[in-house]
């Protein structure tokens, strides 16, 4: 289970705009009965609208990974929307999924997706990509099961290398929990500046550090890079017993030569191997290698530490209002500002 779909994470939202509520979903999956738990998101606009909102979820039973079919899982989805709209807030303009179903390729997925579409267009149920997505659909996921040797191995030559190189000339790493906010904030700041990408505010961090300490369960770790005098990279990363994820991360325009987020993201696998991770998610890439993209150094950053690419659908709409086609309208709208317009006058300034 992913922690977007924990008490943990639904009550961190709903301290940023959002509400949620705990659903409790039965029905039958390929002629057994099928019974899971989720959290569904609510966030409330002017005039009383709202969106509901449905991070990877549902679930799959493990017996029915390897053996499901897109028909089954939409039947699946139409019985859970179903389900669900008997308790949506009042004007739910649509539900918003992310779901789970992992595909080693490119091509899987598409697949996937546009049968999930055409079973729509079949049925009483619209069901519409979303304009972006909510959770980066790509990623790359390390296998903690492995020993550190096997680990260190599958990674890139080069990778290896740095991380020793960092250890060599004195780059030191320390978890300082929420006692390193201020220092990671102040790089994270940087780091936006540098790439013309948007942060959050430094109260949303805060919070979700005191939030965590109520449930120990799992481990908020926030860890420094620092050399001599400088602190050069700072990342957060949470762990449970199911997997461990690179939430954020941030890095200094100086000594980038000490190669100290290596190592930094090296101690923070060998410490999620330790926690009981089963895997360690590096959390969102480009969807394939292209030198041209602009997060390419992203890219190779994060596969070159040996892990396993996956790809999801992304984020997938059902619309429940005739209002829905002037929601995504001004979604695309507020897309086009931040990540287009906003982002070449923030790297103009810099």
């Amino acid at each position: 289970m992913s922690f977007l779909q924990t008490e943990f994470w639904a009550k961190f939202k709903s301290q940023f705009g959002w509400t949620f509520s705990k659903h409790n979903f039965s029905s039958s999956f390929q002629q057994k009965e099928y019974r899971t738990e989720l959290f569904v998101l609510h966030r409330r606009f002017k005039g009383g609208f709202s969106l509901s909102y449905v991070p990877l979820a549902p679930i799959l039973p493990q017996s029915c990974l390897e053996k499901y079919t897109s028909s089954d899982y939409f039947e699946l989805i139409s019985t859970l929307v179903e389900d669900l709209r008997k308790n949506l807030p009042r004007k739910t303009l649509f539900i918003r999924f992310d779901f789970p179903p992992i595909f080693p390729s490119l091509n899987e997925k598409d697949d996937f997706l546009q049968e999930l579409l055409s079973y729509a267009k079949k049925s009483s149920f619209r069901l519409k990509k979303a304009p972006s997505d909510i959770q980066s659909p790509d990623t790359v996921v390390l296998d903690l099961k492995q020993s550190e040797e096997a680990l260190l191995a599958n990674m890139k030559a080069k990778w290896r290398y740095n991380i020793r190189l960092a250890a060599k000339k004195g780059v030191e790493i320390a978890e300082l929990g929420e006692k390193g906010l201020a220092s990671f904030y102040t790089l994270y700041e940087e780091t936006a500046k540098r790439d013309g990408i948007a942060i959050h505010s430094y109260a949303y961090y805060e919070a979700l550090f005191r939030l965590a300490k109520l449930y120990p369960q799992l481990s908020l770790g926030l860890y420094v890079a620092k050399h001599e005098d400088d602190i050069l990279a700072a990342i957060i990363t949470l762990f449970t017993k199911e997997e461990a994820v690179y939430l954020y991360g941030a890095s200094s325009n100086t000594k980038r030569n000490l190669m100290a987020t290596y190592l930094l993201q090296w101690t923070a696998i060998k410490d999620a191997k330790i926690f009981g991770s089963q895997s360690y998610d590096f959390y969102g890439i480009p969807p394939v290698e292209d030198e041209t993209h602009p997060m390419y150094g992203l890219y190779r950053f994060k596969t070159g530490f040996g892990g396993k690419i996956i790809h999801r659908v992304g984020s997938v709409d059902m619309p429940l209002s005739s209002l829905y086609p002037f929601y995504v309208f001004a979604e695309k709208l507020r897309y086009f500002w931040f990540k287009k317009i906003k982002k070449l006058f923030v790297k103009k300034a810099s």
